[in-house]
């Protein structure tokens, strides 16, 4: 099992194979910085980083119209299921604020600009840094010798949110939880939670982006991403703060339930799923993990989906078949929620700004990303769910060779 960070790393560099188009990548507006912010309260409730630093987050004020509007935005980055994971990340940024860069860059949902982001531009936003390694969910903790793992999601989200209701959370008109790849799993694991903690009259959604995860049977036959959460959920004592409906519902095997597929059905507040039917990092990880692919026989395909040859493309395919399908139920029943499910060989949409809002980012129906979710959580449209044709039709993706503005802006949003 490769450690986390090597995950985070061939995520990241397999982005920067697939994302191109035939025109060049630029923003008019780099984007951002937005300084740090410890919690100085968390040490009250046991809620460290896996190495005990403090956690963190970056808020950039809202203003005008949007003073009262907030985002929240959970950072990505992977997993650690094992001690000997848990401790290489806790020596990163992955797992210590002591590692991290203290400004970030906020770019796409998270730009200030109205014309790259003009439904949430003047919205506080907030990033919440990803430092426990189980998607903000796990409380408990391993001492070994003088040495200390501290597995304390579950208390970094409630240490952050009680940090921001006195700056102005409590009194929220408008409120989007959202985040990216496995902060997009930690939407679908905290978005309820969130809305308890807001006003009763505000009008609180929740978004996932790539954050969708199959519980998928890979090209030798194993559920190797089961075989992953699982330990991860018992490492880091995560099944209490599952939600217990979904739990009873798929008991005796709980750890089920951190997969969004079987969770979803449980969740009530209004939910948007964006993802790619071909999301890259599920398509290495759990479709072709290292594991089922020994001989290397999938590398020319992974590296270049134009390389694929015709039984590869059908495991591709079958793939998107088999997201669709643990989504049918919320396509067709769900009256609130809403949907993004493109073709694009890619991996988090939202915070990029390229893919988020740009004359070249991708579309469904010639509607842009930025332009649905909007539509969606201010009810612009009664029905939002776009579903994208299969692969190869969509000329709108980055797919195939890099562009070096656009292998740049993704280096330095999943690597740096």
């Amino acid at each position: 099992m490769k450690t986390p960070w090597l995950l985070d790393l061939t995520a990241a560099m397999v982005l920067l194979v697939f994302v191109a188009s035939s025109m060049p990548l630029v923003s008019s507006d780099p984007g951002q910085r937005v300084s740090m912010t410890l919690v100085r309260g968390a040490a009250a409730l046991g809620a460290f980083c896996l190495d005990g630093s403090l956690p963190a987050y970056h808020l950039d004020r809202g203003f005008g119209a949007g003073s009262n509007n907030w985002l929240l935005q959970f950072e990505g980055g992977g997993w650690c299921n094992d001690i000997a994971s848990c401790v290489d990340r806790s020596k990163t940024r992955r797992g210590s604020t002591r590692f991290m860069s203290k400004t970030a860059v906020f770019t796409g949902i998270l730009s200030n600009n109205a014309s790259l982001n003009p439904d949430f531009y003047n919205w506080n936003k907030v990033r919440l840094r990803y430092c426990d390694g189980a998607s903000f969910a796990g409380d408990a903790q391993f001492r070994n010798g003088t040495s200390m793992l501290y597995f304390r999601g579950q208390r970094i989200w409630k240490a952050i949110i009680l940090d921001l209701l006195p700056k102005g959370l409590a009194k929220a008109r408008k409120a989007l939880l959202t985040g990216c790849s496995a902060g997009g799993l930690s939407t679908f694991l905290h978005c309820d939670n969130f809305k308890n903690y807001l006003p009763k009259t505000a009008n609180v959604k929740c978004m996932s982006d790539a954050g969708f995860f199959l519980d998928a049977i890979d090209v030798a036959s194993n559920r190797t991403m089961r075989s992953f959460y699982t330990k991860l959920v018992s490492l880091q004592g995560i099944q209490k703060n599952l939600d217990p409906n979904c739990t009873r519902a798929f008991y005796p095997e709980p750890s089920l339930c951190f997969f969004p597929q079987y969770a979803l059905r449980f969740i009530k507040t209004p939910m948007f799923i964006l993802n790619s039917a071909y999301d890259v990092f599920q398509f290495h990880h759990g479709l072709v993990p290292p594991s089922a692919d020994r001989t290397k026989r999938w590398n020319h395909c992974k590296l270049n989906v134009t390389a694929c040859n015709p039984h590869q493309l059908d495991a591709l395919q079958g793939f998107r078949t088999d997201m669709l399908g643990a989504l049918i139920n919320f396509f067709r029943n769900s009256t609130r929620g809403g949907m993004f499910i493109n073709s694009c060989f890619d991996h988090c949409q939202s915070a990029l700004q390229e893919t988020w809002l740009s004359p070249t980012s991708p579309r469904i129906h010639n509607k842009t990303i930025a332009r649905t979710v909007g539509d969606w959580y201010f009810g612009r449209r009664k029905e939002v769910k776009e579903i994208g044709c299969p692969y190869p039709c969509d000329k709108t993706c980055h797919n195939l060779i890099p562009a070096s503005t656009t292998a740049d802006s993704l280096a330095m949003f999943l690597l740096g």
